[in-house]
Parts: structure tokens; sequence; C-alpha cells
């Protein structure tokens, strides 16, 4: 049914391909198939718009941060709390990544209560400005690392969360 092809004088067996027209349901279906020497036959069988879905969710739990920018104080936490809250049950990636998220904002929170009370002999604005670019720099890293199906691990960060 599914036919080798050829490339030059080597002949490839198909590794992925659609399975459209023999899906019991209308959901469209990606089989993986292991290609060896011996032809296995296990397949594993994955929802095409799953994988995305879980991948927009994590990526928004760590862009949702960049909420801070337009609402200062609460939108840095409340993006990826709300995210998480509402996804969490549904995947465990979502469930990891929006810990992972909620866990460096309350970070990024203390450092920078800290570095306000340094304002008062006038470093601390010089702390404030290197700490909004390494949240900014942060997120957008996690976000993309999320979209791409892989875990970040933010620097400097108390683990509140487990």
């Amino acid at each position: 049914m599914y036919a080798p092809y050829q490339i030059g004088n080597e002949s490839h067996s198909p590794t992925i391909f659609l399975d459209f027209l023999e899906s019991k349901s209308m959901v469209p279906r990606i089989l993986l198939l292991e290609a060896t020497d011996t032809m296995d036959t296990s397949t594993q069988s994955l929802p095409v718009g799953a994988v995305t879905n879980v991948r927009s969710w994590t990526a928004l739990c760590h862009a949702s941060a960049l909420l801070g920018v337009f609402i200062h104080f609460p939108g840095h936490l409340l993006g990826p709390l709300i995210v998480w809250l509402v996804k969490r049950g549904d995947s465990p990636e979502i469930d990891a990544h929006g810990k992972e998220a909620l866990n460096f904002q309350i970070s990024m929170l203390i450092y920078n209560a800290v570095a306000a009370v340094f304002c008062l002999i006038l470093i601390g604005f010089f702390f404030l400005a290197i700490l909004w670019v390494l949240n900014a720099v942060f997120v957008i890293i996690a976000s993309v690392q999320a979209s791409e199906g892989k875990f970040y691990r933010y620097p400097f960060t108390i683990r509140f969360i487990q």
C-alpha cells in the first residue's frame, strides 16, 4: 500500500505519512513508523491538533508574562497564573511550563522589591532596568523554546511551586 520511494540507487521506506482516508474518526492523524532494516509493524498514533495545541498553551504560559509591560505590578503574575489555572489539568506539559513561568515571575517580583529598596541610594534604578530587560529576554526565550516543544528552565529562579 505504501511503496518505498527511490533516491538515486537507494530505496527508502516512508517513515511519516498522513492517514486521512483510513482513520475511523474525522480527525486527521499522523502515524509514525520506525524505519529499520527489518520493517517494524508497531505504530504510534497522535492527533495532529493535540501537539500544536499543547505547544501553543505552553508558549502562552510564558508569553503572557509580557502583559506586565502594560499592567506593571500584577501583569507579570496574572497572565501565567490565569493560563496555568485554566489549562493545567489538560496536559502535564502545560502544568510544568505554567509552574516554571510562575516561579520565575514570583522570583523576579522579589528581586524587583529588593531593587526598589536600593532605589533609596540610587543604585536600585540601575538594578530595576537590568531586571526588566532580563525578564523580557528570558520570557521570550522560554516562549520560543516552549513553541518548539522544549522545556526551558529559567535561571535565577526560586522554585516556590513544585
